[in-house]
């Protein structure tokens, strides 16, 4: 939200310099964000009378003499097409500074031109940075004292913006008048005055009933109060140089004196309104209701090509109708092409109302129409303000656009919401905020913030009336945060201890496992990624990766594409993959913590994953390796054993698997809890994000390991001072067999002695194995801490584990 200094000034004495108030609204919530220094006071510009003019021959110059109430007229070059003798002119005098509209800058000297000296410029729009035209220089009207300095002239002044950073609960700072009453409560509490100036409204009054209006709410959950009034014979047309400063101030475009008024109210007060083109709202009635589903609406919006963009709309959307039934504005959010203020408009009908914020931020969001009406009204906006605002601008309308009030005022109010009253105790102030205080004082800062105390029930408990305005104070929390706001945080003393207890426990803590895993991977030349939480739901309709009845869908205004939350952490992992390729790094190793969403019954489930990928040269191209060495499954199978291993989880089941994700791959787990899957990804699915080389992906149930982390033991021991004894085995398999039911048997039967086993070679040979037979090259190490093994010990085991393999597996071991 942008706030005007000199806005503020209108309501209150500021002698704070503009540091002073940014630091002053920051401590009291409204944090600035930014500061700007904004307007031209065209120092060194005045008013000029063209005494004389003159063409240089052989050029589109003029010679010009010029009065500018002073000692002598200035000769001066003029280059524009439109100057002439007896114009009142704006000149920029020698020495004078311009600031273009394209922001370049310029300083004025005496320069000669063909032999002619020139003693200043006169000023085209755009010189001055008050437009953009340079067709020619600016005419002044007749009248236009000679001498007059140009920011006179155009009501031009410096000014300074805040940019202040908002928060959701602060409907009552939704306008300069919200922004100076936080200002004067601090004020008046730590320096003494700070009284705010508020709009007189007092002369307004009914001047006839000329333009009957009809209004009925038949929502009124959606519309509690409803307030207008007509005003006859207005002529639209250019806003003042104040009006249009002060919106400009704030970044808001003037578009004619009505429409402009209010946008003045809006930030001035934080009331939105709308103003109706009296004449064209059929059977001159007003009715405020809802329509059926997919009713269109022709809005004001605006699509790519220009064109305004129908809306379907939805049995909630509050709508503003006329006698017909048609929808003059979706309430509050916006209006039709053809109900509001144009050129032509003399008659208007001006609606000041209160909306249900919930409903009217529903509607907005699912229209993806976000007008600062709309974002005001969705903060909450004050019930009781809607006829001081309605007056106020009225009064405007009245001033700069003529005419008069021409109905009596409509107030349609069922249920008057009164102010909340709260009982606050003084010492859970205290509490609260940590500070002792004098009763006194805490009483000083209620009234500052115009909470009235209405009851007292002790020396220390009150309570007290809450303005409507402040939407969100509705507890004795929230009266002791606006009297800690106007107090001030900084004014908070820091505690010279801090006392904290220290606590054992046996939980496991998450984010240490998380931390220490992220280590090892980035000590292994993993890089993480963090993907959004958000997808696209049109990954998921051509690929069985998810029931896509499972999808849990979001109406995402600000990308529309990113429709869903994410089902699986895969796309993220092809996304990403595909980022880095298209920049040239295609040898990635990438790791993600995050989760994925899917609806459960009635509700919804979140599982959290550690998902890792590999994909390209392991290693880069080098001389000992052609191509770097490819990534394959066992690179992955590495990573993924490593991160078991570093977590002291073992004793896994191994499962081979092929799915919509992986063309092959393994699954570890204990029964049906699952603990990690990983594989190569199916090679369709990474074609479908244009990846060009296979992919390696391995997803963890993060959820699953951090249970299985309970009975996980990390343990450590002497190096042994006994020697280790190798033996190696051939084993003809069936090629179903995997390594691992070798490495599970040989880990059951020889457990004691067993340090390593490892498999070095894999043969394959249908003319010497025979048809689906493969050979393992598989080593044994043992060791016994206690002795030194001896070659019977070694026999035995070894006939253990041939016998093993021969009933378990069906092995032939090959000699």
């Amino acid at each position: 939200m942008n706030v005007s200094l000199n806005w503020l000034k209108q309501y209150m004495d500021i002698s704070l310099t503009s540091d002073e108030v940014s630091e002053l609204l920051t401590d009291l919530g409204l944090e600035v964000e930014g500061m700007e220094h904004v307007g031209n006071d065209l120092a060194g510009v005045v008013v000029g009378h063209v005494l004389e003019c003159e063409k240089v021959p052989d050029t589109k110059l003029s010679l010009t003499k010029v009065d500018v109430s002073g000692e002598s007229p200035l000769q001066i070059i003029c280059g524009a097409p439109n100057v002439a003798a007896g114009q009142k002119v704006v000149v920029a005098l020698v020495g004078t500074t311009l600031t273009f509209s394209d922001g370049k800058s310029l300083t004025l000297t005496e320069r000669p031109v063909r032999g002619m000296v020139s003693q200043g410029m006169i000023c085209a729009e755009d010189e001055l940075g008050l437009g953009t035209d340079h067709s020619g220089i600016i005419v002044l009207p007749e009248s236009t004292v000679v001498g007059t300095p140009a920011k006179e002239v155009f009501g031009l002044e410096k000014d300074v913006v805040f940019e202040v950073g908002l928060t959701p609960n602060r409907s009552d700072a939704m306008g300069h008048l919200g922004i100076a009453r936080d200002l004067a409560a601090r004020l008046k509490v730590h320096h003494g005055g700070g009284d705010v100036r508020l709009p007189d409204v007092s002369a307004f009054k009914v001047d006839s009933t000329a333009l009957p209006i009809q209004v009925a709410v038949e929502d009124t959950e959606g519309c509690p109060r409803y307030s207008g009034v007509c005003i006859k014979g207005v002529t639209i047309g250019e806003s003042p140089n104040w009006l249009k400063n002060r919106l400009a101030a704030i970044g808001v475009n003037s578009i004619n004196n009505v429409v402009d008024i209010t946008n003045f109210v809006l930030h001035e007060i934080g009331q939105p309104l709308h103003a109706f083109d009296y004449d064209k709202i059929g059977g001159a009635s007003i009715v405020v209701k809802t329509l059926p589903t997919d009713t269109k609406f022709k809005s004001l919006k605006k699509n790519e090509l220009g064109e305004n963009v129908v809306l379907n709309l939805t049995n909630e959307d509050l709508m503003i109708c006329d006698a017909d039934s048609t929808g003059m504005c979706i309430a509050g959010v916006i209006g039709n092409p053809t109900e509001g203020v144009s050129a032509t408009t003399t008659n208007i009908f001006l609606e000041s109302a209160h909306f249900n914020g919930k409903r009217l931020r529903r509607t907005s969001f699912y229209h993806n129409t976000r007008t600062d009406a709309a974002k005001t009204f969705e903060k909450g906006t004050d019930p009781n303000v809607t006829l001081f605002a309605l007056k106020r601008a009225a009064l405007l309308i009245k001033e700069l656009a003529g005419g008069e009030i021409a109905s009596e005022v409509v107030d349609i109010y069922p249920k008057p919401i009164d102010n909340p009253r709260i009982t606050v105790n003084f010492e859970n102030v205290e509490r609260l905020i940590g500070q002792k205080f004098d009763n006194r004082y805490l009483k000083k800062i209620l009234a500052a913030l115009d909470m009235d105390i209405v009851e007292t029930i002790d020396s220390e408990t009150v309570v007290v009336s809450v303005p409507t305005n402040k939407s969100d104070v509705l507890r004795e929390a929230d009266v002791i945060e606006e009297i800690l706001r106007i107090h001030g945080f900084n004014n908070v003393p820091m505690p010279n201890q801090i006392r904290s207890a220290i606590i054992e426990t046996d939980r496991i803590d998450r984010n240490r496992v998380k931390n220490l895993i992220a280590d090892f991977l980035a000590s292994n030349g993993f890089n993480e990624a963090m993907a959004l939480s958000l997808s696209q739901s049109k990954f998921y309709k051509n690929v069985e990766l998810v029931d896509n009845e499972r999808l849990v869908y979001v109406n995402n205004t600000s990308n529309v594409h990113l429709d869903i939350m994410r089902p699986t952490m895969l796309v993220s992992a092809l996304e990403a993959i595909a980022h880095n390729q298209n920049r040239q790094s295609a040898d990635l190793r990438l790791f993600e913590f995050g989760k994925t969403y899917l609806t459960e019954g009635e509700g919804f489930e979140e599982t959290a994953h550690l998902a890792i990928v590999v994909t390209g040269s392991q290693t880069g191209e080098s001389w000992r390796a052609k191509n770097g060495g490819a990534a394959d499954f066992y690179t992955l199978k590495t990573y993924v054993t490593g991160i078991l291993g570093r977590l002291g989880i073992g004793g896994l089941q191994e499962t081979s698997i092929s799915n919509a994700q992986f063309a092959f791959g393994l699954k570890y787990h204990r029964g049906a809890q699952t603990l990690v899957e990983f594989g190569k990804v199916q090679p369709k699915l990474r074609k479908a994000f244009d990846v060009k080389q296979d992919v390696y992906f391995a997803d963890f149930q993060w959820d699953n390991i951090i249970k299985a982390l309970k009975n996980a033991k990390v343990g450590y021991s002497e190096i042994s001072k006994y020697p280790s004894v190798r033996r190696d085995l051939a084993l003809v398999l069936d090629t179903s067999r995997t390594f691992g039911e070798i490495a599970q048997i040989a880990q059951k039967t020889a457990k004691k002695l067993l340090k390593d086993v490892n498999l070095f070679d894999v043969f394959e040979d249908e003319t010497k194995l025979g048809a689906g037979k493969k050979s393992y090259a598989v080593s044994f190490v043992f060791e016994d801490k206690d002795k030194t093994l001896g070659e019977k010990d070694i026999e035995k085991v070894m006939s253990d584990l041939i016998g093993k393999f021969e009933k378990d597996l069906g092995a032939l071991i090959r000699r």
